[in-house]
This record gives C-alpha cells, structure tokens and sequence, in this order.
C-alpha cells in the first residue's frame, strides 16, 4: 500500500472528470441570456488523465479545455483534453508516465525536467487560441469551435524558445509580449511577437539564477519582469530534487525593459520581498510607472497565516495569501513607494483586456473561501480609481472561477459587458455557467451544465467577430 498522502486537489469539485461531450440547447435556469452577448467563453485547469504517480500538485494535471458558445439566446457547451505529446504518450502507455513538480525533477529528458501540460492559461493571437504552460513549454494551438488540438504552434518558424502563460495582447498594436524561463541559463528571456504572428524580438535578461516565474505586465511604453524572492532552493537542484523555498532576507525586483529593448537595458527596482502569481494593471504617470497586483508578502506555510491574520488555502508546501497592492516605480530618482490597497484575499485577477498597456479603472477578483483548498465563494470588483468595492456572493456550498471579462456588443464604457465563470455545488457537483453584469455584478443568467466541471484556472472570452475570423461558427 502507498504511504504517499492523497492530494485534497484530486477529490471534490477538483477530481477529474474523464468524459469529453457536446451538448446543445443548454438550459437556462436563472434569468435570460443578454441579446447584447455573442462569443465564446473557454476555461482551462488540471484533469489528470490518469492515476499520477507520486505526489500530485494541483499544477500537475494534463490541460482540459471547458467551453460554451452563446449566440443569438443558444447555448452550446463541449470540452476537450488539451493533446500533448505527453498525453499521447501516457495514453500509448495506459498510464502516467512522468511524476510532477513535487517529485524529483527529470533534467536529462529531452522534453524537459516536468511533462508539459499547457494547463495553465489560454490566450488568443491573430485569429489563433494557445493554450500555454506555466512552467513554459509549447504554444498549442487550440481549433474552434470544436476544441481539438491542431498541434503546437512555432509562429511560422519564428520561435526559438519556450513560452510561459500570461503572454499579454496589446489591444492598440497587436502585438504580443512574453516570457520563457527555466532552470538552465538563460534563465529568462523575454519575446514579442507581432501582429502578424512572428517573433520580431527576443532579448536574455540576466538573472543571478532560476527565479519562479509566473505573469508579466505591459504600460505604454515597456513590459514589467520581475525577479522575487522565491524560488527553487538551488541546493536541492544540484541534488536533483525540486524544492520550492522563500528567501526573507533577499529583496524581490521589479523589472522595467523597453518593449522592444534589450535585456541590457532592463532597470531594476528593489523592493521588499515578496511572491505575486498575477498582475492586473500597470501604466505611467508622469515619472511613475504604476504596478498593480496580487502580492504575497509570505508564501510560506508557517507565515501566511500570521501575515494575513487569518488561515490561507494550502497548494502544495505553500500558502496562498494574496492581497491588492500598488508600487509606484519612479523612473527619475529611482525610489519605489508599495501600499497595500485591501486586506482581502482574492486571486485570478481580470480587467477589460481592451486595457492592457494602459490604466484599468475596474479589476475583478475571485474571493477566497475559508477552506484548506483554494476556492472562490464570491467577485470581488475593485474600482481601481475612487477605492470603491463591490462583492457578489455564489450560493452557499457553490464556488466560482476566475471571472473573464466580455464587452456587450456596441457597449463604450470599461464595464460596459459581463463577467462570466463556471460555479459548482461542492455537495452535488452541479456546475452552471454564471453570466453577470459587471457594472453592477447582478447575476443576469444562469445555465446548467450537463456534466460536472472541476475547479479549474484560467480563461478567455473570444467575441463572436474574432470568433468567426478563427474559422469558429
């Protein structure tokens, strides 16, 4: 018999779920469906194909894609397994083939040292939908509207590295900026690719070794990079084991780099240590560039509690503690101004992505649920301009996602759409599509899904124009 733990993140609403189907003429069990909202609405999140070997991280589990199409008052869902080649591979198998990150990495795989997943974010490009990996690994490329897999996408032969989640799509050039990191020198590269779909630039930015990456952040003029106090203890590499670990006493940096400049002419900033899976806004003004995000001062599993003064969700040997916080980088003299804007713990943060580069005025939240896992019992919408807070609570025993943002047809103001998400009922594993108003956060539908859908990550909402000029329906 194993003595391994079971991992929490493999039962409850986050068990995978193995089935892949297509349901038409979906039922709408709360309000209607708005007439001013045409697209389709993609989730990504961890579904283990198989069994894992080991212990099991939550980020472990091979990608699955959950969508619904709404237009003209239908709603259509399907999901999908995102098929990489290591899927195909654990499938030729019967079995998982490779443990995950809480296991000991495997740094002479040619594939690299953790099997690619393409689990963790989806962002859409030039009429095509990559599903991306945190860890970077191979852009895939996502069909629509069926969801299957074309295969990995090298950007007509233009991308010579990997690439991490979070790219970023300037809404005004086109223009995508990313990230590739790993644990061999160069440990970070930064990448953008042009409108048309090819790399026009690629810069190595010098770190001091392997820093844990996650999300970017663009203003106007350059991308935000970053350099924090956590990553993996570089004894335990050479060892080869991975081992996740938080320097106090090493300050985090934020980086600022030209958006098409070399990685010579980053300018970093000192500031006090901390980790942040996800930015949300960042822009200048005047001398000041503005960084907002989801700052943990402490990821570690003894401090997070105290630092927050209440019990954070449990991911792996880390604590999850995440709270709105602004630096304020001046570009003249150098100095660095941090201000903690709530004490609330939210996560999977999202804005009008017609915003990236420039000021947000509005930034929507999952609210952390006071259990050991990580799960979101409400939206939290910050207006990121006056202070002001709003709050929609799910139903008691229902938990959400991570709410992506679509702009009503012909709609002008920033909040101007809806926030959509799955929910489901922990209890019976019901899962609807929420549809909200995000001006005001009133639910204005609600649709029941016909199979159960696992908590899961991140999402895009893909306007019915784009849609079509994607080959989508």
């Amino acid at each position: 018999m194993s003595t391994i733990e079971r991992s929490p993140y493999l039962d409850g609403n986050y068990a995978p779920v193995q089935t892949e189907i297509v349901a038409e003429d979906l039922r709408v069990t709360w309000g209607r469906l708005p007439e001013d909202l045409a697209g389709m609405f993609v989730r990504t999140g961890s579904n283990p194909h198989y069994e894992p070997p080991g212990k099991y991280h939550w980020f472990d589990g091979d990608g699955m894609l959950h969508a619904i199409s709404l237009r003209d008052g239908r709603a259509t869902y399907r999901n999908r397994y995102v098929r990489t080649k290591g899927l195909e591979e654990d499938i030729a198998a019967g079995r998982a083939l490779r443990a995950g990150i809480m296991e000991r990495p495997d740094l002479g795989h040619p594939d690299g040292p953790w099997k690619d997943t393409a689990n963790t974010d989806l962002v859409f490009h030039n009429g095509r939908l990559l599903a991306l990996w945190w860890l970077s690994g191979s852009a895939h490329q996502i069909r629509l509207p069926d969801l299957e897999t074309v295969g990995t996408w090298d950007f007509e032969g233009t991308l010579r590295c990997n690439m991490g989640a979070h790219a970023k799509v300037d809404p005004l050039s086109g223009e995508m900026s990313f990230i590739d990191y790993g644990p061999l020198p160069p440990y970070l590269r930064y990448g953008v690719v042009s409108a048309d779909g090819r790399v026009e630039h690629l810069t190595s930015i010098e770190l001091p070794g392997f820093r844990l990456q996650h999300d970017i952040a663009l203003t106007e003029r350059h991308a935000v990079l970053f350099d924090m106090s956590m990553t993996w203890d570089p004894e335990a590499l050479r060892a080869g084991r991975a081992k996740l670990e938080f320097f106090r006493e090493q300050p985090s940096r934020i980086g600022l780099i030209p958006r098409h400049g070399r990685g010579s002419e980053i300018r970093w900033f000192e500031v006090a240590p901390f980790f942040m899976y996800h930015t949300i806004s960042a822009w200048e003004e005047g001398d000041d560039v503005v960084l907002i995000g989801c700052r943990i001062a402490d990821p570690t599993a003894s401090a997070a509690a105290g630092a927050v003064g209440r019990p954070a969700p449990l991911l792996g040997n880390l604590r999850i503690a995440p709270c709105l916080h602004e630096w304020r980088l001046n570009l003249r003299s150098g100095a660095v101004r941090e201000t903690q804007l709530d004490d609330r713990l939210a996560e999977f943060p999202r804005i009008n992505d017609a915003r990236i580069g420039t000021r947000a005025r509005y930034s929507y939240h999952g609210r952390f649920a006071a259990t050991p896992t990580l799960l979101f019992d409400g939206i939290v919408k910050y207006d990121l301009l006056t202070g002001a807070v709003d709050e929609l609570d799910y139903p008691a025993g229902w938990y959400g996602g991570e709410p992506s943002f679509a702009a009503a047809i012909g709609g002008t103001d920033e909040d101007d759409g809806y926030l959509l998400t799955f929910a489901a009922e922990e209890a019976t594993g019901s899962s609807e599509l929420y549809v909200i108003d995000a001006g005001t956060l009133a639910v204005a539908a609600r649709i029941a899904i016909p199979q159960r859908v696992p908590t899961g990550y991140h999402t895009r909402w893909i306007g019915q124009e784009e849609l079509l000029a994607a080959g989508g329906e």
